[in-house]
């Protein structure tokens, strides 16, 4: 009501004609900008709360066309936010805005460029583009760093009229603007362009450099620098640049690592502008071709911001460490008790987001850990959707890394319990059908597998509240103990059915139309199971035959008429255990002779095939004369069994391979080496049958147990220590290449195993870190081992295999002396293993 009061009044006040309150005088509107602003602010407010405020636009296109700047700007905000894209009042504008960006006022022609980034259409681009670019050139800055701006947006809007080629010759010629504010917008348009197309910026990564270098130098004015560092936004949107650029490029790559290395060491003074820009570092050095020393700065930095007191920095340690994990999860394992602390922490936020990095640590090995905590935390939580999230997360690992089948029914049994409605219901088909195929290795294993979720869901059953579980999750129990509950050892075949029966009748109402289904379902085969029908059960199978539901209800009356008249074929129409059969299915429908030929016997008309049938148009093909169909297009016939080689045909095919390597390319995997003579070819037995030859082949684990494949494979060479790069006259970094870019450490001969010290006594928490960790590093320590749930009493899970341990690792080799990347004298002596990659850093 008040905003339509509101409405009301600015709709009086906009009367050309004299007000209502005071007649004879003029319209306070038109005779004072002062109220017209005030109308067009009040107009704002209304259309900002959904209200329709198309009545006083025309006002706001009057107001832009005022000769007051501080008017100008009112009318253009107003159209900016009010107008559709389609609206004609659009139109009207151009010309003012063309006017204005052709004023002598500097200040007339940044608002002409602000109201065409937001007003312009595709449509109106052209008569505008040619006005803006004559801004590039202008004498201010403030101009200058407007114009690129608005020329990007027109790129966007009409990228036929604004081409990339024109944008982009342009933003290299204001990258080198004298100006610090214009160089740094040209970077913004640069960022989002090459987040598409990286190529055309990849030869500016030298001049990206200098300038990076000259912002940590301070060579820009003060008035730039935020609390001591040095234009922290330019440097980080630099540093973001250089991470699209150098992606997959060990080329570009190899020009950013001194930079960046250079970059974090000067941003880590203790404030947070600094730890943004480290923050950025750490995610280019993870976006870029890996450099073994920016990784390992890069995690030290991670280190200090995890052990930090404050959140914030936890927070940025957290992320950083998520992102680094991924393709180097070695640098985890020492950041375990952090990781435990901030899982424990309780800021909701900083939770989150170490969930987030469990996530990525998932594995074989923890697998069961980290999903008990993000169970935990998805029972805590209230907010919807990271429950959501969470849920779909947990899915996806349960299916991934489950190291057993009984584990993973428990899993999202207790999933369906805490967030079932969030489930997908596929989900729970592939349950079901695990319940029901099993693993297929044996009857008994799959028996054991079928009772042991019995179990499960008959404790639920039988202990819980049942109306308030999740509808999938009732109808998953419903099935499993219709199946198979005659394999319960907690409740007999008469308490299930009661359970059943007493949570249909009771909560009819509330039931879902699948559910209902789902439990009359498992009474039915409750009922056949047992051999007799109980009152209850009877009871309930009644009142569902006066269902609303047709198909629920005719389901009922065939059951009550199988009772009444046929009881000695119920086992028959519903078997134990035959979910997973399949029906017999009689595709000529042989049980109709007898009709058939009754009805011919009475002179009834015998089927004849329509001419015009096209059914088999598909499988068909057209003869050879063009007219008559031919035979099926299908080749029904078996294929022409291959012939064997020979060994004269074998030694033939080494000849021809031995040719072929001297001109020939031959595809991957053709088994010829030109140094072995053919070692992948194969040999041929008494009887002349090809064999496969397994010399030089690994041994690998099978069902069985380890295979020996033959003699071990050779040991590797070793390989050349790497350099660590060098720099040119001008300074340029030209760090590593593409062989620093593996680090320098090479494979020596392995020193024999030290005797394994006694372990000491683990904490509680050390030990859930090593749950966490297990798996992440090669060689770390086992999980210990968790308290499984309790099972019945006459179910035993098959025992899985542990994996075998790893042998332990040779010692480190002795730490490289640190290369300082500034010291010019450390690289004399280096040879360089790569072309040096010059950069301008002046």
């Amino acid at each position: 009501r008040i905003i339509t009061r509101e409405v009301s009044t600015l709709k009086r006040k906009l009367e050309s004609g004299p007000s209502s309150s005071a007649p004879g005088t003029p319209n306070p509107l038109l005779s004072s900008k002062k109220r017209a602003k005030e109308f067009l602010v009040r107009l704002l407010y209304v259309e900002m709360l959904g209200h329709d405020a198309s009545f006083g636009y025309i006002k706001a296109v009057e107001m832009a066309a005022s000769a007051s700047l501080y008017h100008k700007r009112t009318g253009y905000l107003v159209c900016g936010a009010c107008l559709a894209p389609s609206h004609e009042f659009r139109f009207m504008l151009v010309n003012q805005m063309q006017r204005d960006m052709q004023s002598s006022h500097v200040l007339e022609i940044c608002g002409g460029l602000i109201a065409a980034a937001q007003l312009i259409t595709s449509d109106m681009v052209p008569a505008m583009a040619t006005e803006v670019t004559k801004l590039l050139s202008h004498t201010s800055e403030t101009v200058r760093k407007k114009a690129i701006i608005t020329l990007h947006r027109f790129h966007q809007l009409a990228p036929e009229t604004v081409t990339k080629e024109e944008l982009t010759e342009k933003l290299r010629k204001h990258l080198c603007d004298r100006d610090p504010a214009v160089m740094g917008s040209s970077l913004n348009v640069i960022e989002a362009i090459s987040i598409r197309d990286p190529i055309p910026f990849k030869d500016l990564i030298p001049s990206l450099v200098s300038i990076l270098k000259q912002i940590n130098e301070h060579r820009l004015p003060s008035e730039y620098d935020y609390h001591r560092v040095p234009a922290p936004w330019m440097q980080m949107k630099l540093i973001r640049i250089l991470g699209v650029l150098g992606k997959n490029d060990s080329a570009a790559s190899s020009g950013c690592y001194e930079i960046l290395n250079d970059t974090m060491k000067k941003a880590d003074i203790g404030i947070n502008a600094g730890y943004a820009v480290v923050y950025e570092c750490i995610r280019t050095i993870v976006n870029i071709y890996p450099n073994p020393t920016l990784l390992d700065a890069a995690a030290e930095a991670i280190s200090r911001f995890i052990q930090s007191r404050s959140h914030n920095l936890k927070y940025l340690g957290v992320t950083g460490l998520a992102a680094i994990v991924e393709s180097h999860p070695q640098y985890a394992a020492q950041h375990q008790m952090a990781v435990m602390d901030c899982l424990e922490d309780p800021d909701e936020t900083l939770q989150r987001k170490t969930l987030d990095l469990l996530y990525k640590l998932v594995n074989p090995v923890n697998v069961e850990f980290i999903t008990d905590k993000l169970l935990d935390f998805l029972r805590k939580t209230t907010d919807t959707f990271l429950k959501r999230i969470l849920t779909t997360r947990i899915c996806s690992v349960a299916e991934r890394y489950a190291p057993d089948n009984a584990w993973y029914i428990r899993t999202i049994t207790t999933l369906f319990e805490i967030s079932g409605d969030m489930v997908r219901p596929e989900v729970a088909q592939n349950l079901m059908s695990l319940i029901a195929e099993g693993t297929g290795e044996s009857e008994e294993d799959d028996m054991l597998l079928r009772q042991n979720a019995v179990e499960i869901y008959a404790n639920l059953l039988l202990n819980t509240h049942v109306a308030k579980l999740p509808r999938i999750l009732l109808e998953t129990m419903a099935w499993c103990l219709g199946e198979y509950g005659y394999l319960s050892a907690v409740a007999s075949l008469d308490e299930i059915m009661m359970q059943l029966c007493a949570l249909t009748r009771k909560h009819k109402a509330k039931l879902a139309p699948t559910t209902r289904k789902f439990l009359l379902g498992a009474i039915m085969k409750l009922v056949a199971q047992a051999g007799t029908c109980p009152p209850h059960a009877a009871a309930v199978i009644d009142d569902f035959t006066r269902s609303g539901d047709v198909d629920l209800q005719q389901r009922c009356l065939e059951f009550q008429n199988l009772l009444t008249s046929a009881a000695n074929v119920l086992g028959d129409v519903l078997p134990v255990d035959a979910s997973c059969e399949d029906v017999d299915v009689d595709v000529d429908l042989s049980f109709l002779d007898g009709y058939v030929h009754e009805a011919l016997t009475n002179g009834a008309k015998e089927y004849s095939k329509p001419d015009d049938d096209d059914d088999d148009d598909d499988y068909m093909y057209e003869g050879g004369g063009g007219g008559a169909s031919g035979s099926s297009a299908f080749k029904m016939g078996p294929y022409e069994k291959p012939q064997i080689p020979t060994a004269s045909s074998l030694s033939g095919m080494r000849s021809g391979n031995a040719a072929s390597a001297s001109g020939i390319s031959l595809p991957p995997g053709s088994g010829y080496h030109a140094s072995g003579g053919g070692a992948g070819t194969g040999s041929v037995n008494a009887n002349g049958e090809l064999q496969l030859n397994v010399r030089n082949v690994a041994n690998v684990w099978g069902k069985g147990g380890l295979a020996a494949g033959g003699a071990p494979p050779p040991a590797p060479a070793p390989v050349a220590t790497a350099t660590a790069g060098s720099f040119d006259s001008s300074g340029g970094a030209a760090y590593g290449g593409s062989s620093s870019a593996f680090g320098s450490s090479g494979f020596g001969a392995p020193a024999p195993a030290a005797e394994p010290e006694k372990p000491k006594e683990l904490t509680e928490k050390e030990k859930m870190a090593a749950a966490l960790f297990g798996g992440v590093v090669p060689g770390a320590n086992p999980p210990p081992p968790r308290s499984s749930p309790p099972k019945p009493p006459t179910t035993t899970t098959p025992a899985v295999p542990a994996p075998a341990a790893a042998a332990p690792p040779p010692p480190a080799p002795a730490p490289a002396p640190e290369i300082d990347l500034l010291d010019m004298m450390a690289f004399d002596d280096a040879p360089a293993s790569a072309p040096a990659v010059s950069a301008d850093l002046d």
